[in-house]
Formats: C-alpha cells, sequence, structure tokens
C-alpha cells in the first residue's frame, strides 16, 4: 500500500475482520455456520475479529443494519461474506466497503462485483471462480479440521488392532446420503449380518462416534447434484479417516481435493451392489488392509490442520494489504489511472456465442461462391 507521497504504507489496509452470518441459533444449524465460526474463532488469533448477524438480532453479536447505519464507507473492517445465495445481496448492500467472498460450494450462477477477492475453500472451488471471475483477485485456503478429530481420533495402529472389535461395523449419516446407500445399501449390509448405525439428528460427540465406527460410508454426489450447487470441501471423510474409519465416498467436486479411489479413499456404488458389498465386508474384516499408510495419512490431516489454515488466511490477509489501492475493494480505492479489472459477465458470454453460432449457421447455408475468397 502507497501513500500520497508514492511511499509504501506499512499499516494494514483495514484494522478488523467482521464475519457475516444470518444468525447462530439452531434453525441456521449446519456445516456452513459451523465453518464460519471456526473462521472467526481462528481469525482472531490474526486481527480483532466478530461475528456478524444480518437476518436474526442476537445479544451475543452486532447486527449488519445497525453498523451500517452507524457507520460510513469504507469504514476499516474487512466484511467475510460467505453464505450462498445471500452473497450478492450482501456484497451490493457492502457496496463502497472492504469485503471479501469466502467460497464454499459453486454453481449458485451469480456473478461477482469487479474486484472483491475470492478465498476458495477447496480447488473445486477455486477452478469454478477462476473460470467465471477470472478477473477477481483469487485465494485458496482450504477448510480446517476442529482440533478435536486429530486429537481425540482413534486411528493409531494400536487402537486399531485392539481386541475389542468397534460396536458400529458400519456407520452412516442419513443427511446428504443417497437413496442407493439408505435404500438399497443399507439394508442389504444388514441382511449379511453386518452392525449398521444411521445417524439422524444432533450429536453431542460426533468423534466418540466415528471412533465406535469401523467403516464409513458418505456418498453425497446425487444430494449436491439435486440441489444445482456443489460439495463445498467435504469434512466428513476425513472426519472420519481422523478416527481411523475405512472410507467409501463419493467423489463429486470438492471431494476430489484430498481424497483419492483405492488410496485414501474407496469408491462408494462400484459398479453393482453386490461389487459394493465385498469390498464392504472386505474392509470390515480387514481394516488395516483399506487403510492409507499411517504416514500418508498424518500428511493429509497436516495439511488441513488449523495451523496451516492460520498460516495461509494470515499470508491472504497480508497479500489483501498489499494489494493495496490497486484491486479496487472500495469505489474510491481505484484510480482512474489504474481501473479495476472486470471479470466477463457470463451472461454476455453465452449471448455473444450464440450469436456467433448463428452468423455461422447462417454462413455455412450461403452458397460456397458466395464465401470464397
Amino acid at each position: 500500500m502507497f501513500n500520497e507521497d508514492g511511499i509504501q504504507d506499512s499499516s494494514p489496509l483495514f484494522t478488523s475482520i467482521r464475519v457475516l452470518v444470518p444468525g447462530t441459533g439452531p434453525r441456521f444449524r449446519c456445516g456452513g455456520l459451523s465453518v464460519a465460526l471456526q473462521t472467526a474463532r481462528l481469525l482472531s488469533q490474526l486481527r480483532a475479529t466478530e461475528v456478524v448477524t444480518y437476518r436474526a438480532r442476537e445479544p451475543a453479536h452486532r447486527f449488519l443494519d445497525d453498523l451500517l447505519n452507524q457507520e460510513d464507507a469504507p469504514g476499516e473492517a474487512l466484511w467475510l461474506v460467505s453464505w450462498g445465495f445471500d452473497v450478492p445481496r450482501l456484497l451490493k448492500r457492502l457496496h463502497g466497503r472492504f469485503s471479501v467472498y469466502q467460497a464454499h460450494s459453486s454453481g449458485y450462477g451469480f456473478d461477482l462485483p469487479p474486484g472483491v477477492p475470492v478465498v476458495a475453500v477447496s480447488r473445486n472451488t477455486l477452478g469454478y471462480w477462476g473460470d467465471r471471475a477470472p478477473r477477481n483477485p483469487l485465494a485458496l485456503v482450504p477448510n480446517a479440521l476442529e482440533p478435536q478429530w486429530i486429537d481425540k481420533g482413534a486411528r493409531e495402529a494400536s487402537q486399531l488392532r485392539g481386541s475389542d472389535p468397534r460396536p458400529i461395523q458400519v456407520l452412516v449419516q442419513q443427511r446428504k446420503s443417497s437413496p442407493y446407500v439408505l435404500k438399497q445399501l443399507v439394508p442389504a449390509l444388514r441382511a449379511r449380518g453386518l452392525r449398521v448405525e444411521v445417524q439422524d439428528g444432533w450429536v453431542d460427540d460426533l468423534v466418540a462416534l466415528f471412533n465406535d465406527a469401523t467403516v464409513y460410508l458418505y456418498d453425497s454426489a446425487e444430494y449436491w447434484r439435486g440441489r444445482g450447487v456443489s460439495e463445498g470441501f467435504g469434512l466428513p471423510p476425513l472426519e472420519a479417516l481422523a478416527c481411523g474409519c475405512v472410507v467409501f465416498s463419493s467423489f463429486n467436486h470438492a471431494l476430489a481435493d484430498l481424497l483419492s479411489p483405492g488410496d485414501t479413499a474407496h469408491q462408494i456404488g462400484q459398479g453393482t451392489l453386490q461389487n459394493d458389498l465385498q469390498r464392504i465386508q472386505a474392509a470390515v474384516d480387514d481394516p488395516l488392509a483399506w487403510l492409507p499408510q499411517p504416514d500418508q495419512l498424518e500428511e493429509l490431516l497436516e495439511q488441513v490442520s488449523e495451523v496451516r489454515w492460520l498460516e495461509r488466511w494470515g499470508q491472504t490477509l497480508d497479500w489483501i494489504d498489499s494489494m493495496g489501492q490497486a484491486p479496487g475493494l472500495t469505489p474510491g480505492l481505484a484510480a482512474d489511472s489504474n481501473p479495476v479489472l472486470r471479470s466477463p459477465s457470463t451472461l454476455r458470454l453465452r449471448w455473444r456465442q450464440r450469436i456467433q453460432t448463428l452468423r455461422g449457421k447462417v454462413v455455412n447455408r450461403l452458397p460456397g461462391w458466395l464465401h470464397q475468397d
């Protein structure tokens, strides 16, 4: 960042961070809220950070409308927006203020204002915005496992070879699971005599639940396809691996970031029901033969640790500061001589492609001598 005399200024572009969520009560409880609250907790180790709500007023948090009415733009805070379909409306309300989009899922269909940085939580999402908003500043900061999974997960060899088998042979979480798993695979596994638990509803200690399971099934491809958006990061299979479970998973969207078929995880719905039954039975009988190598697993978990997350976000905040006036985070920051680059409108590109296609059809229908040199 440079001052009026052209000398580099080491002061940060913003002094605090505000993480926007609709609310924190039970009706907002989901993976996105958990990640947002974790993000606020961790960012507070780097700069002053607070959670701000914009739908539900809550005694513990300040409300977006109040802050916008009290403070003139651009202000001294960086606003972090992440909540799916609310993103375009929130960025419009934050026009003229420092803002950044933490992109979880992709496929919502909106375009971003020029200059608004995108912090993608997966390479899948990074690729989506690298295509849709190639002129917006882009960064990659994968989500992190909470320390409880890494610290309390029972994945040591001695814990896997215990004389007492794990009480749950196959664990399934009902939410996001496919009709194939729930209506075909689970009944067939139970018919074989396997102990299968389908978890539904709130669980006080998920780590303990996963530590009690030998095999974990995760099949979210159909769930997300039906909603038109993507698997944002896919923490549950990583949580299962941290607890020593053999993971059978789909590999849609961000799940392909860290999971490899036949290596760190195994494909679910691989060809036939009978093939799934045989492989899952074999994994129950000999889990060590189906788990990734210990050093490979620890390296994977280190990549998604909170320590690595803090390193990446620290670099990202420094990067936003270093862009100074160039990124156009607010209209006043981009000088006329250095305008903000605009990503091409998706709708405009589609119309341009359609017109070119129609022109090509017209030319091809003309007699050959009319379009010869």
